[in-house]
């Protein structure tokens, strides 16, 4: 079956010798806006296109409001800190998750809690939250207090992993009954909806990623998005050095960041969100074809999730148990067809392994069963 693997995968990218996990098309206006900033000499944080991705983010997404930082863990960092997280609070999150998620709180000195993902949406479990608080949680001045440890659990962090929606309503749902700020990762997840509505707006904040591997990119770029105006404000200004508007003076307001995305990044970011939905469109061709053409294998393909639309930024199979999936990663990188296997458990590392968890059993089968396959648009 892996044979018939490879050569499917390379009848799909006919003119690739070695076939990419996932890689950009620059096949729209992008050498036009590129020129057209470099011509304006706007090529840092000002100029018209960082302005232009905001406007057409929001849009997009169907938030009020967008602010574009220079990456997704940027992003992911600053819309902590909107949300309200100090130092020695805990941030609940995935331990099934790039490793960005779980840097972005220790940025901020925050604790972690992992607790379990949903098999079929890859994504955090609001039952096994649920049951994790309950047991372990106490409710206090209209916050959660963990009783082991006193701390304040101050927001949860699911992601929507390769693209595939969590059940987030659900997820809000139990924050909300704890007072928990829910904050979205949906690095992964642009032109992904779950029950018609855009990943990365059923929190307080959402945030997104444009890095070079993600289904649009500017090479790096990121952006958080929220329907709070105040807390938009509040992002451009952290982004931005906090520096207060004044003809000439430098005066800064509080300790912010170098975040925002410029100018010539965002001129390329523009011209990949007009391609966004073709894009997407050749995406969900791609997933059909695999679906079919893994029906009855040994290799079960990963599809999205009920009441979901997914973006399958990267496409998933899952065997029957580690060893079946290491001979597979072997074979298919051997043939020159990159294959990867899951991340490794976030609570395995060597920052986060005294971190506190519950029963993740969940996480734990996906990491020995699953690996992504090629996913690149075939524009």
């Amino acid at each position: 079956m892996f044979k018939e693997t490879v050569d499917f995968i390379r009848a799909q990218y006919p003119s690739k010798d070695t076939i990419s996990l996932h890689e950009p098309h620059f096949t729209g206006n992008e050498r036009e806006y590129i020129n057209e900033c470099i011509d304006s000499t706007f090529v840092s944080s000002v100029g018209k296109f960082v302005n232009e991705f905001e406007r057409k983010i929001a849009e997009y997404t169907g938030a009020k409001y967008a602010v574009a930082s220079v990456n997704g863990t940027a992003a992911l960092h600053i819309a902590l800190i909107l949300a309200g997280v100090k130092r020695g609070d805990i941030v609940v999150t995935q331990p099934l998750s790039f490793i960005a998620t779980s840097n972005a709180i220790a940025y901020i000195g925050a604790s972690h809690l992992f607790t379990d993902v949903d098999k079929d949406t890859l994504g955090l479990s609001p039952a096994k939250l649920s049951e994790y608080l309950k047991a372990n949680v106490v409710k206090k001045d209209g916050g959660a207090y963990h009783k082991q440890t006193s701390q304040r659990i101050a927001a949860c962090v699911p992601m929507h992993s390769f693209g595939h929606p969590c059940r987030i309503d659900e997820l809000k749902a139990v924050c909300d009954e704890y007072g928990i700020v829910l904050v979205e990762d949906a690095a992964e997840s642009i032109g992904s909806y779950y029950k018609d509505r855009h990943t990365g707006t059923f929190g307080k904040i959402g945030t997104l990623s444009f890095n070079g591997n993600k289904t649009i990119t500017c090479g790096g770029g990121g952006a958080i998005i929220t329907d709070d105006e105040a807390i938009a404000k509040h992002a451009k200004h952290l982004t931005t050095q906090a520096k207060v508007p004044h003809a000439w003076e430098f005066i800064h307001d509080e300790v912010a960041y170098n975040y925002r995305m410029p100018n010539i990044n965002a001129a390329l970011a523009c011209a990949q969100l007009e391609q966004l939905d073709k894009f997407l469109a050749d995406k969900k061709k791609l997933a059909l074809a695999y679906e079919k053409f893994f029906k009855g294998s040994e290799l079960e393909f990963f599809t999205e999730p009920a009441g979901a639309r997914s973006n399958y930024w990267l496409c998933a199979v899952l065997l029957k148990d580690r060893k079946r999936r290491d001979e597979f990663l072997e074979f298919t990188n051997a043939n020159k067809v990159m294959t990867r296997p899951a991340w490794r458990l976030m609570n395995k590392l060597p920052m986060f392994e005294k971190a506190l968890c519950g029963d993740l059993s969940n996480a734990h089968w996906i990491e020995d069963r699953l690996v992504n396959i090629p996913s690149s648009a075939r524009i």
